[in-house]
């Protein structure tokens, strides 16, 4: 499953607006960061899982979310642990871990289009400062939208170095994985340019 791709469903959060969603997302990850003890990060951990369970997404959803994370974590830890000692460490990764489950709740309760139409309101009093707010929601949108279509060539990448024997071959992997994301992106330049928006 990729992170972060929506959940049907009829919780409070499912229910909740994009935009007001969005603002509680930003004003909870301030109070995350100010956490900077192991209870109030425990409780940090323990409100994201309550809300994982108000939600009703499943746990396999939940793990989707901060799976990526599942190798740069430890190394985080590492290195923070060199420099600061263990609890900072433990401290400042839970944070980030728990950050990541947030906005992947956001994205599991929320269709896609209705966050990018959120954030496009909420840019709109920029086009007083000369802001071009659609082709920001543009650019946005299409960030948003490429992530399942990388997601997709990862995976397909891997199946096919797992059928060569190569799975664990990084330059396997790696090189058409590349190659993939550039064609793909190419091919949404001719695209756009067909649609005269290459200025």
């Amino acid at each position: 499953m990729t992170p972060g791709t929506y959940r049907p469903g009829t919780s409070v959060l499912h229910r909740v607006p994009a935009g007001p969603k969005l603002v509680g997302l930003a004003v909870t990850s301030a109070v995350v960061l100010l956490a900077s003890s192991p209870p109030a990060v425990g409780g940090v951990v323990l409100g994201v899982g309550v809300l994982y369970v108000v939600a009703g997404v499943g746990w396999r959803a939940a793990w989707a979310q901060v799976r990526p994370l599942r190798l740069a974590a430890p190394v985080l830890v590492a290195v923070q642990w060199l420099a600061l000692g263990p609890v900072p460490a433990v401290v400042l990764t839970t944070r980030l871990v728990a950050l990541v489950a947030l906005a992947g709740l956001v994205l599991l309760t929320t269709r896609a289009s209705a966050v990018l139409a959120a954030v496009e309101r909420g840019l709109r009093p920029l086009r007083r400062l000369g802001v071009d707010v659609d082709r920001a929601a543009l650019v946005l949108s299409l960030a948003v939208r490429c992530v399942p279509v990388v997601a997709a060539l990862a995976q397909r990448v891997r199946d096919a170095g797992r059928a060569r024997g190569r799975e664990h071959d990084v330059r396997a992997y790696a090189v058409p994985l590349v190659v993939g994301a550039l064609r793909q992106a190419d091919a949404l330049g001719d695209a756009l340019r067909a649609r005269g928006l290459d200025d």
